[in-house]
């Protein structure tokens, strides 16, 4: 997994509450058990008109936002069923970062294990950051993990919460997989040590 320490770039308003994980990407996108090519599903009922088109509307498809690296959006993001494609989908466009003022539990601890960093804010300061957001590609974010700091572009400071331990996971690129390897020695000297006192097993 990526290692997740300093993130700058444009994020994009997603002005919109309960997107649940159809919405993030629909259910013709699940055939694959691959977490890459997905990010040309994500959000597909609302980037694409009927005909496949792009609905020059949406905000993923202006111009400012096509490189977004961050998404800013509403209350309840992640909610529905329980897809691991939806955080895979983020990830693949681009998107490392997820801000909002509450998360579905389930699609919150995904983005965790996948590299994404879902980060809950007040309703005060998420305003903020919509008006941040809402200025294009002339104005970025930058996130510190380490800080625990979005710094906006006029220098304004928004600081968030975290769990120490999904924190240092992020920062050190450690998914579920990667924990398990650094006591990759523990394991082999146990190994080790069980084939010579139980030869037969």
């Amino acid at each position: 997994m990526e290692k997740f320490t300093v993130l700058e770039g444009v994020a994009a308003p997603l002005k919109m509450i309960n997107v649940d994980t159809d919405r993030i990407i629909p259910k013709q996108y699940l055939t694959t058990i691959k977490r890459t090519g997905l990010g040309k599903g994500l959000f597909a009922e609302m980037r694409y008109q009927a005909d496949g088109s792009e609905n020059a509307d949406f905000v993923l498809n202006k111009p400012a936002y096509r490189r977004a690296k961050i998404l800013v959006t509403g209350d309840n993001f992640g909610c529905g069923s329980s897809r691991e494609h939806a955080p895979w989908a983020l990830l693949d466009f681009g998107i490392r970062c997820v801000i909002s003022t509450s998360f579905a539990d389930i699609f919150y601890n995904n983005c965790f294990k996948n590299g994404i960093l879902p980060i809950k804010v007040s309703p005060q300061d998420l305003e903020k950051l919509f008006d941040d957001a809402e200025r294009g590609a002339n104005a970025t974010l930058s996130i510190d993990l380490d800080k625990q700091e979005i710094r906006g572009p006029d220098g304004g400071v928004v600081r968030f919460d975290i769990d120490a331990f999904r924190k240092h996971c992020l920062l050190n690129g450690l998914d579920d997989i990667a924990l398990t390897m650094v006591k990759a020695p523990k394991i082999a000297s146990y190994e080790e040590k069980t084939k010579a006192e139980r030869p037969w097993l």
